[in-house]
């Protein structure tokens, strides 16, 4: 059973969205401020967090950023709006996918269950281990290093570069990297390949604002290449 925390402020979509989420299988522990959701996220070290960007004192935001520094569990953004600049405030946040208020029960245990598919990830049965110049991913035991040193990656990060590293040269549309890497393709959720693909950039690449790894194709999407 998936141990969950939520952070939601309001009792009412506290309760309903705790009560839901039970009943689908999930253990939850929940918190009404951000203060209180990284006391429980220290104490208690969830399998994912579930958390409203609109926290009195701390926000979802800065909750966010400071699971960031030290913790790669896996996150979700519960947002009133979907204004892309709200969105990809969280993203940049180090969030790996969000929901749109009012939620949608199913919808948001299906985001759930998706990213805990990417962070326990696969094992295959034998070595499968792509390497770009110094930068190694190691498929079979889900590991990124570069130079022999292991680099720190969200779920949705590792995914993500995983499924680029298996077509190398390959251009792959945003569409297609939604449904390999969330198991969905919402036209409007394009900006999480975006933001993704940055925060990526920014642990992958030797100088993230000219990468040689992850290149853009313009009006397609992305594809990985190897150091030239």
């Amino acid at each position: 059973m998936p141990s969950l925390l939520l952070v939601e402020d309001d009792p009412s979509i506290r309760m309903a969205i705790e009560l839901a989420l039970t009943r689908q299988g999930h253990r939850v522990t929940t918190a009404a401020t951000g203060e209180e959701g990284l006391e429980l996220w220290q104490t208690q070290r969830p399998e994912l967090v579930v958390l409203d960007v609109m926290l009195p004192g701390l926000d979802g935001f800065e909750v966010c950023r400071r699971i960031r520094r030290t913790d790669q569990v896996p996150i979700i953004l519960l947002t009133a709006r979907s204004d892309d600049i709200d969105v990809v405030v969280g993203l940049e946040s180090g969030a790996d996918d969000y929901v749109v208020k009012p939620v949608q029960p199913r919808v948001l245990d299906a985001r759930i269950r998706a990213v805990l598919r990417r962070h326990g990830g696969s094992v295959p049965d034998q070595a499968d281990v792509a390497v770009f110049g110094d930068l190694s991913v190691d498929r079979s035991a889900m590991i990124v290093s570069r130079a022999g040193v292991p680099i720190s990656l969200t779920p949705t990060e590792l995914k993500l570069l995983v499924e680029l590293s298996r077509r190398p040269g390959q251009a792959l549309s945003r569409q297609q990297l939604l449904r390999l890497v969330w198991d969905h393709d919402y036209l409007g959720d394009s900006r999480l390949v975006d933001a993704c693909v940055q925060r990526l950039r920014a642990k992958v690449e030797l100088v993230p604002g000219d990468p040689q790894l992850i290149r853009t194709v313009r009006g397609i999407g992305y594809r990985l290449d190897p150091p030239r």
